[in-house]
């Protein structure tokens, strides 16, 4: 196989009345059937619960993609994804910085009650097959992780312009609108385009603050339309 797939599930309180539906509901989950996971079921238009605060962007002159763009902090904390929001966390977790990124994105789904499936690529040569299988999914959103990704997304994201993607703790070299990227300084890595230094890959730069900031930073702008730009936050 390619890639591991798994479902992020989260429990919801139930009442007692409801308790053999429960655990039937549990015994289902457990087997990877849930009704709570079928994104088969129609959803309503993707719309963003809140807006961005000034000096996200300048709204006089929106950035163009392949733009780097300096959002001051915290302006895109007053938005939030609409419920059901559905995301893949692409993610090829071959260093304790990716596994950083990943876990900031699956506490990010938790806090925000959004609905995540997981696909992990397991071997480089099996980069390309997680994107499409991520792709097949039909997610509102593909969020990858980390620089293993980076050149296999440059690949295949340009062919694919009705999937949106958000990079954490890298960029894509020459992103189509579909891409955004969130970095920082030492998460910043192009893949194999450009050699890192301490500035673009530093291994202390991949912080559970600086995961969530991104992830935040990166959903708000896609819920906007504010696509296809790097967000180089400080």
């Amino acid at each position: 196989m390619l890639s591991r797939r798994s479902d992020v599930r989260r429990p919801r309180p139930r009442p007692r009345a409801a308790a053999f539906a429960a655990s039937a509901a549990i015994a289902l989950a457990l087997g990877g059937c849930a009704a709570a996971d079928d994104w088969s079921a129609p959803r309503h238009a993707v719309e963003p619960v809140g807006t961005l605060a000034p000096g996200f962007i300048d709204a006089a002159a929106p950035p163009s993609p392949e733009a780097t763009v300096t959002p001051e902090p915290g302006t895109w904390d007053g938005v939030h994804p609409p419920a059901g929001y559905r995301v893949v966390l692409l993610t090829a977790e071959y260093d304790p910085a990716t596994a950083q990124l990943a876990t900031g994105v699956t506490e990010w789904a938790g806090a925000e009650r959004v609905s995540l499936k997981r696909v992990e690529v397991a071997a480089p040569d099996g980069a390309v097959g997680g994107i499409t299988e991520a792709m097949d999914l039909d997610p509102d959103l593909i969020i990858a992780t980390g620089p293993a990704l980076v050149d296999a997304l440059a690949l295949v994201t340009a062919s694919h312009l009705d999937r949106q993607f958000l990079v954490v703790g890298a960029q894509v070299p020459e992103p189509t609108g579909n891409v955004t990227a969130a970095i920082w300084d030492g998460a910043a890595s192009r893949g194999s385009e450009m050699a890192d230094t301490a500035d673009s890959h530093d291994e202390t730069a991949y912080t559970s603050e600086r995961a969530d900031a991104a992830v935040r930073a990166g959903v708000a702008s896609v819920l906007h339309d504010v696509t296809g730009v790097v967000l180089q936050l400080g």
